[in-house]
């Protein structure tokens, strides 16, 4: 080859053309890593109710230190993930310097405990909310099991014009609730056993225990349903000894 000019002059064009080649991609990558490729604009994609596109956008901008290229998604996820009322967010690169946030909110259920959140998924968060929800009690792990139970027993007592305001288990299985209007409430005390039966019971038998004894003038204060065949009320200023009660 070194005595033939053609193949030389080939052979030195070929060098050229990969030279010019690994200019071209340093240049490309010193693109990728300079100005040139930086996001100038962070735009919010879905309306928010309780958050703010500014809030957002605080919480985004010290992630953004790559490029349209380099930009690691996962840790700006996350740090939008960090900012109260995120439920969920996605990311989306616009050529070429746009990146679009997408956010589901989490929507309030219900207040957990003294300062937390459950959101409609039965799942606990942490944020500020004055309106007025129900309350919820228990270790944490049962979030889910306590919304669910909430929407079940909700649907069943509201026929009855109870509204069911709190509801707590404790470590131990045992569910009490707290029912009717906020100025006269009905604890329910329904233990660990059947609680769902033990309620359906109380619902099919309301009309003509307790109902009708608020109808009368008497307000009941308290049920406790732990019973096999019945249950107790407690009313105000009236004492009896109870019967043998199942757990």
């Amino acid at each position: 080859m070194w005595d033939d000019p053609k193949a030389l002059n080939a052979f030195a064009a070929t060098l050229a053309s990969i030279a010019l080649a690994l200019i071209a991609l340093g240049a490309v990558v010193r693109a990728a890593r300079a100005d040139a490729f930086a996001f100038r604009e962070v735009v919010v994609a879905t309306p928010l109710e309780r958050s703010s596109p500014a809030r957002l956008e605080a919480a985004i901008r010290g992630e953004l230190v790559g490029t349209f290229f380099t930009l690691d998604l996962d840790e700006a996820r996350a740090a939008l993930a960090r900012v109260p009322w995120v439920r969920a967010v996605s990311l989306r690169r616009q050529w070429p310097g746009r990146l679009e946030i997408a956010v589901e909110e989490h929507a309030p259920y219900a207040r957990w405990g003294d300062s937390a959140l459950v959101n409609e998924q039965g799942e606990i968060f942490a944020a500020a909310y004055d309106g007025e929800l129900p309350q919820f009690d228990g270790p944490d792990a049962r979030a889910a099991e306590v919304t669910s139970r909430h929407r079940e027993w909700s649907a069943l007592l509201a026929p009855l014009g109870l509204e069911l305001r709190a509801v707590a288990v404790s470590a131990r299985g045992g569910w009490r609730l707290r029912a009717g209007p906020a100025g006269a409430p009905l604890a329910i005390e329904l233990g660990r056993d059947e609680p769902d039966a033990r309620l359906a019971r109380f619902a099919a038998a309301y009309g003509r225990t307790v109902g009708a004894l608020a109808r009368s003038g008497t307000r009941v204060a308290e049920v406790d349903l732990r019973y096999r065949n019945g249950f107790a009320a407690r009313v105000p200023g009236f004492r009896e000894k109870p019967a043998k009660r199942a757990n």
